[in-house]
């Protein structure tokens, strides 16, 4: 049985970006099904497990670890892949990490989910978070031109933490199109040994539980 078991569902990014820094560095894990639209998160047994009431959750060793970032960071660690190589390199991934989480992906997956989840149409909120999105998608495109990955020209988990929802295609109304660089990028990482698309590495519906 994996040592790693995670809780996930398949429509969240950061249960995919988690899932796949798994994958990609090999690590067997388990899946324990999550159904949040059903809000099995907000319910007290979930929360019991993660006060936050939030997907992803990592359990291994004992430990009990919640929010992307710190799992991922934890998982580097564990693994000695994707981590930084001295401690600049850890303030550099840390910096991009922390804009992903209130810029990057904040905006984009807000948006994904109104209009390709629930399908809300467009609306001022849906209008203000596609503008967000579209300049924190410029800054990221800037950054990555003339190189391959995000810190230290190698994949690490600030590319991992970034790519969560770049790979997810339903609809947004930003069309990646107008990034050339996060496109390339994306189809970098995609090549990576182990990597699957969203809904392969975590299906859409949840098992039955046993």
């Amino acid at each position: 049985m994996a040592d790693y078991k995670l809780y996930a569902f398949g429509e969240s990014g950061n249960c995919y970006k988690v899932a796949l820094m798994l994958a990609l560095t090999g690590t067997p894990w388990q899946r324990l099904p999550v159904d949040f639209f059903n809000g099995e998160t907000r319910t007290d047994d979930f929360r019991a497990v993660n006060e936050m009431g939030e997907a992803p959750v990592l359990l291994h060793d004992g430990k009990v670890l919640s929010q992307s970032g710190v799992i991922l960071d934890y998982l580097a660690e564990q693994t000695g892949r994707f981590g930084p190589d001295n401690a600049d390199e850890r303030r550099e991934i840390l910096r991009w990490m922390l804009f992903d989480n209130h810029k990057f992906t904040s905006y984009y997956a807000t948006l994904r989910f109104l209009v390709g989840l629930q399908k809300s149409g467009e609306s001022p909120v849906t209008e203000f978070l596609r503008g967000r999105a579209k300049s924190a998608f410029a800054i990221v495109d800037k950054h990555l031109a003339g190189r391959d990955f995000l810190v230290g020209n190698r994949l690490t988990i600030a590319d991992l933490s970034l790519a969560g929802y770049v790979f997810f295609e339903e609809e947004t109304g930003l069309p990646l199109q107008a990034y050339p660089n996060i496109l390339a990028w994306r189809a970098r990482i995609a090549a990576m040994p182990g990597w699957k698309p969203p809904y392969e590495m975590v299906p859409h519906a949840p098992p039955a539980r046993a």
